[in-house]
């Protein structure tokens, strides 16, 4: 898909399904796993617009080799086949290796690229700015930025937002992940309308956010429930709030449980304040969940944690009797 035309299906509104990588119990890479799960997102592609994120934070990208992320890369792009837009996360610490990762997709055709800030050493905003432009400048593709401070320490605030948006003509959007609300309206007003702004924190965060001009979201949730995800996308694009706040009660049973996992297997050790990230269980979640329904969730890799048998069965339960879903096949 080219530049121009990403950009026109991100501002619709679209749902962006940050796909998880299984892992076997050995924790070796599961591709007919992959295969599946992928294969069952095609399947779903009716629902509505829908772009596959392989090799972001929900897929462990920090935890896989350079070998492994690029096939999980080409299974995705393989199994789509042009069905769906694929964006595939490439980023690294440095400029230098993302710049190649993001070769290597587009080689191999990928729809685009998402970045996440650079992490580790904290750049100015001039550093930060020619970060992406070389990013930019070195394919052919549209750029995703993942504004994500939760594992970055840093942020794009809306004025360098705007000379991010004014100097790199292939940026496709930015995915939003500040946990202020007022600060996500300000990101809306500062692109103008030149790129979608995209709640990058999920269903919940959709939306509450929703009013304030978020076009569409990134969802782990969708891997497992997808029909329910695009209930609520419907539901946010025709501002259906009565709609919205039902989605809103019944997913917060999902939520609350994630809440009590992340408390459950040990309080965050994140330096950052509320309400930045409080754990990651949602992953080991996500992963179960999938295991449940049949699809391939597999186990995380350290340092993460997986759900122990008395907690899936609680999973279970929230997921057939709370959420209605049905198990596959």
């Amino acid at each position: 898909m080219e530049v121009e035309a990403l950009r026109e299906y991100l501002s619709r509104g679209a749902i962006l399904v940050v796909q998880i990588t299984p892992f076997k119990e050995d924790e070796s890479l599961d591709i007919e796993g992959l295969r599946l799960n992928t294969e069952f997102l095609v399947e779903k592609k009716s629902l509505g617009p829908m772009v596959l994120v392989p090799t972001g934070s929900t897929g462990e990208f920090y935890a896989l080799n350079d070998e492994e992320r690029k096939k999980v890369i080409s299974t995705v792009v393989d199994v789509a086949g042009g069905k769906i837009p694929v964006i595939a996360g490439t980023m690294r610490a440095g400029a230098k290796w993302t710049v190649e990762l993001s070769k290597y997709a587009e080689d191999i055709g990928v729809d685009g690229v998402m970045v996440v800030l650079p992490y580790y050493h904290v750049p100015g905003e001039d550093g930060l700015l020619e970060y992406f432009k070389k990013i930019a400048n070195s394919i052919n593709i549209g750029l995703l930025i993942y504004n994500n401070p939760d594992v970055s320490k840093i942020y794009v605030n809306p004025r360098l937002m705007k000379r991010l948006v004014a100097e790199i003509p292939n940026l496709v959007g930015v995915k939003e992940n500040t946990p202020y609300i007022a600060t996500f309206y300000e990101q809306v007003k500062a692109v103008d309308g030149r790129i979608p702004v995209i709640q990058g924190r999920g269903e919940w965060w959709y939306i509450s956010t929703v009013l304030l001009g978020a076009t569409g979201y990134v969802s782990g949730y969708a891997n497992f429930m997808p029909e329910l995800s695009f209930e609520i996308l419907k539901a946010g694009i025709s501002k259906n709030f009565s709609k919205l706040g039902e989605f809103l009660e019944r997913i917060s049973i999902l939520e609350e449980f994630i809440s009590d996992m992340n408390i459950k297997y040990g309080p965050s050790t994140s330096i950052l304040p509320p309400p930045y990230i409080q754990g990651y269980m949602v992953y080991a979640v996500i992963k179960a969940a999938m295991d449940i329904i049949g699809l391939r969730g597999g186990r995380v890799r350290l340092p993460l944690l997986d759900l122990k048998r008395e907690d899936r069965k609680h999973l279970e339960r929230i997921l057939f009797e709370d959420l209605f879903l049905e198990k596959r096949g």
